[in-house]
């Protein structure tokens, strides 16, 4: 707690690390830390996350996508389409089962009493850095070739950024995350008509799924919303603050773009 009994959240101690705070909140912190041992050993831990993370990866933004990664991206499936339209359908009339996405009917519920850890670790990203306004990414969307080429690397797979203006939103930019086993990619869109939190939207791709395809899914952790799916060793999870219906119609412009491209 500061000295006017503000609270001290995470977004403060992340904001901290990044040196986004204005000097009357950083020396708040800076005295928060001073009596909490434990969040000082938090913030230093992440602080030298933050180093090894940019020591790593910086010099790879200006490198090509390897030939092999490229090469290894999944073939077009037919089928893609009709089953994304036809489960996305469901899911906003308000089925009780989910679509699957490799064409069969899936016994799951749409809606998701627990998150699976994946998702509920997009959620949390989601919500830290959703408030960023002066660095809400590591790479902005004017470098879009190279944030894809920088996390196409650190997740030795293809990875792209999904266009979705069509729906009203912008790619802001993107960045690495730790996952629970290694790199995740986390792409951040905002709606071009709204302005506040409420605004953002993000994408978090993960390769820690364990490979087995599901059905999209719905849940919640806090005030974010999560709409989330995993086709082979790949997990998706889309948050915001928008609802299940507008999350879905996202939901089916990110799976026809990563599975077939834009």
């Amino acid at each position: 707690m500061t000295n006017d009994s503000r609270p001290v959240t995470d977004a403060d101690l992340h904001a901290f690390v990044d040196g986004q705070l204005m000097a009357e909140r950083h020396r708040e912190v800076e005295a928060h830390l001073a009596a909490n041992p434990e969040a000082a050993r938090r913030v230093a831990a992440w602080t030298d996350q933050a180093r090894g993370l940019r020591a790593l990866f910086d010099p790879v933004l200006d490198e090509a996508v390897p030939r092999r990664l490229v090469s290894a991206a999944r073939p077009v499936r037919s089928a893609t389409a009709w089953r994304v339209a036809a489960g996305v359908t469901l899911l906003l009339l308000g089925g009780s089962v989910g679509w699957g996405l490799r064409a069969q009917w899936s016994p799951a519920p749409v809606v998701a009493t627990t998150l699976p850890a994946f998702a509920e670790r997009a959620a949390v990203a989601h919500a830290v850095f959703v408030p960023e306004q002066r660095r809400p990414v590591e790479v902005d969307a004017a470098h879009e070739d190279q944030l894809v080429t920088w996390l196409s690397k650190r997740m030795n797979a293809p990875m792209k950024a999904p266009h979705l203006q069509s729906l009203g939103y912008t790619l802001e930019g993107g960045r690495l995350l730790p996952g629970g086993q290694g790199p995740v990619a986390q792409f951040m869109y905002r709606r071009d008509e709204a302005q506040g939190p409420g605004a953002r939207l993000t994408l978090y791709v993960t390769r820690e799924t364990g490979g087995e395809s599901t059905a999209f899914r719905f849940g919640r952790q806090g005030d974010v919303n999560v709409f989330y799916w995993v086709e082979g060793p790949f997990g998706y999870a889309i948050s915001a603050e928008a609802g299940k219906e507008e999350l879905a119609r996202v939901s089916e412009a990110v799976y026809r773009q990563v599975e077939r491209g834009p």
